[in-house]
C-alpha cells in the first residue's frame, strides 16, 4: 500500500457534518468552561477586553495559515509549511511540537471532568475519573474513523447547542427575570463590584495568558480545510467564521454569566457556568449544564487524542518519527499512535493523584506555552512564504491576510509578550522550565536521527 493510499484511508470514514462539528467544537473546550473562572479573578468584568484582543490575535494567526492552506491545501497543514519554507528541522520540531501541546491539553481535559464528576459525586477522587476517561476515550480512538467522527458531531452538537441555549436562557434570567420570581437581574453586576476593570490594565493583561489557552485548538479548522475537496471555498469560510464563534461563544456566553454572577464571587470549584443557575435557583438547569460541560471535556480530549495519534502517523510517513507508528490496524486507525500518546497522558492520572489543586494550572501553563510554538512558527512559515512569492504571485493569491506584514508581526510581538508575562506568574513559570527542556530533547532527537542517516 501507498503512502497516499494510507493518508486516503485515515480520511474514509469522515463525512462534511463530521467535520464541521470537529471544528466548530475546537473552539469550545475546558478553557471556556473551566479555565474562565480563574480569568475572571484576574480581570473581573474586563475579562471580555481580554478575550476581544486574544480574538484578533487567533484571527491572526489562522488567517496567515489560511493564506497558505488555500494556496497549498496539504495534509500537513502547518508542519508541511515548515518543512517546505523554514528546513527539515522545522518540520519535525513543529509536528512533535504539535503532538505535545495536543497529549498536555488531553490532560487538562480529562483533569477537569474529575472536577465536573465532583459536583455530582464529591467523595470519587478526581485521579481515578481521569483513569477511567482516559480508558474509554482511547477505546473510542481504537474504533474506526466513522466511530470517532459520530462520537465527536454529537458530542460537539451538545456543547454548542448548549452555550447558544445559556446565553437565551441567560438573556431571559437578566431582561425579564425568567426563574427569578419575575424581577429582572439587569446588568449592574457589569460594574457594581470595583467597576468595568476592578483590577486595572495589569488583571488584563495576566488574563491574556489563560485566554490564549482557551484558543489553543482552533488551528484544527486550518488542519481539516487544508485537506478538503475544495479548500478555496471551505478555507475562508471556515476561517472567518472564527470571529463570530469568539463573539458567541466566549464574549458572549462570558458577558451572560457576570451580569448573572457576580465577578468577584465566581470560584474555582467547578465550572462557574454551573455555579449561575444554582444561583437563580434552577437547579435542573445545572445538572443540564454540568452534563454538557462534561461532554465538552470529552469532545475536547477526544478530538486532541485523535490530532495526536495521527500527529505521529505523519511524522512516521515524513521520515520525522519512528516507522513504528506508520502501520494502521484493520480499521484504518493508527493505532500505534493513539496508545503511546495514551500511555504518556497516565502523566495526568498520577498529577491528578500527587497535587489535585494545582494540576490544571500546571498543565494549562505547558499547554499554553507548546500552543504559542506552534502559532509563532505558522506566523514565521508565513512571513517566509510571502517573501518567496514574486510580485505577480502574490496579487494572485485567493486568501491575503489583511494588512501584511504588519498583522503578522504584531501577532508575532504578542505572542511574545505573552510569554514574558507568564514569568510574573507563579503557578505559569514551570511552563518556562519545561519548554526549554522540551526543546533540547526535540534537538537531541533529530541530531541522533540525522547521525543514523549518515551512518547508514
Amino acid at each position: 500500500m501507498s503512502k497516499d493510499n494510507q493518508n486516503k484511508k485515515l480520511q474514509r470514514g469522515l463525512d462534511n457534518r463530521h467535520i464541521q462539528l470537529i471544528a466548530l467544537g475546537g473552539a469550545i473546550g475546558v478553557g471556556l468552561f473551566y479555565g474562565s473562572s480563574s480569568t475572571i479573578q484576574m480581570a473581573g468584568p474586563s475579562i471580555l477586553l481580554s478575550y476581544l484582543i486574544g480574538g484578533l490575535v487567533i484571527f491572526t494567526i489562522m488567517r496567515a495559515l489560511g493564506e497558505m492552506a488555500v494556496d497549498q491545501p496539504v495534509s500537513g497543514s502547518f508542519s508541511s509549511y515548515a518543512h517546505r519554507y523554514l528546513g527539515r528541522f522545522a518540520g519535525y520540531f513543529t509536528g512533535w511540537t504539535y503532538w505535545f501541546m495536543w497529549v498536555v491539553v488531553g490532560m487538562a481535559e480529562i483533569t477537569v471532568v474529575g472536577v465536573y464528576v465532583n459536583y455530582w459525586f464529591p467523595d470519587i477522587p478526581s485521579w481515578l475519573v481521569a483513569l477511567i476517561v482516559l480508558i474509554v476515550i482511547t477505546m473510542i480512538n481504537l474504533a474506526n474513523v466513522k466511530a470517532f467522527g459520530e462520537f465527536e458531531f454529537w458530542f460537539a452538537l451538545i456543547k454548542v447547542v448548549a452555550i447558544i441555549g445559556m446565553i437565551l436562557l441567560g438573556l431571559g434570567i437578566i431582561i425579564f427575570g425568567i426563574g427569578n420570581g419575575g424581577q429582572p437581574i439587569g446588568f449592574d453586576n457589569l460594574w457594581a463590584h470595583g467597576g468595568f476593570m476592578p483590577n486595572g490594565m495589569n488583571g488584563i493583561m495576566m488574563s491574556l495568558v489563560l485566554v490564549m489557552f482557551s484558543f489553543g485548538g482552533v488551528e484544527l479548522v486550518g488542519i481539516t480545510a487544508g485537506e478538503a475537496k475544495n479548500p478555496q471555498k471551505s478555507i475562508p469560510s471556515a476561517i472567518n467564521s472564527i470571529v463570530w464563534r469568539i463573539l458567541i461563544f466566549y464574549i458572549g456566553a462570558l458577558g451572560v454569566m457576570m451580569i448573572l454572577y457576580p465577578w468577584n464571587e465566581v470560584g474555582t470549584n467547578g465550572s462557574p457556568f454551573v455555579l449561575i443557575f444554582d444561583s437563580v435557583g434552577i437547579p435542573g438547569a445545572a445538572h443540564i449544564i454540568n452534563f454538557v460541560v462534561i461532554t465538552a471535556a470529552l469532545s475536547a480530549f477526544n478530538s486532541g487524542l485523535f490530532a495526536s495519534g495521527r500527529m505521529l502517523y505523519n511524522l512516521s510517513l515524513q521520515d520525522n518519527g519512528p516507522k513504528y507508528f506508520s502501520k494502521l490496524s484493520k480499521n484504518g486507525s493508527p493505532r500505534r499512535g493513539i496508545l503511546f500518546s495514551s500511555l504518556i497522558l497516565l502523566i495526568a492520572v498520577i498529577l491528578n493523584y500527587i497535587v489535585p489543586e494545582k494540576v490544571f494550572l500546571y498543565i494549562s501553563s505547558v499547554a499554553t506555552i507548546a500552543g504559542i510554538t506552534s502559532w509563532t512558527i505558522i506566523l514565521i512559515t508565513q512571513l517566509k512564504f510571502r517573501q518567496s512569492k514574486t510580485k505577480e504571485q502574490v496579487e494572485k493569491l485567493a486568501f491575503k491576510i489583511p494588512f501584511y506584514p504588519i498583522t503578522t508581526y504584531l501577532a508575532l510581538t504578542f505572542l511574545a509578550f505573552v510569554v514574558v508575562l507568564m514569568g510574573f506568574m507563579e503557578d505559569m513559570r514551570i511552563a518556562l522550565v519545561v519548554a526549554p527542556i522540551w526543546f533540547l530533547i526535540l534537538y537531541i532527537g533529530y541530531k541522533m536521527k540525522s547521525s543514523k542517516k549518515k551512518v547508514e
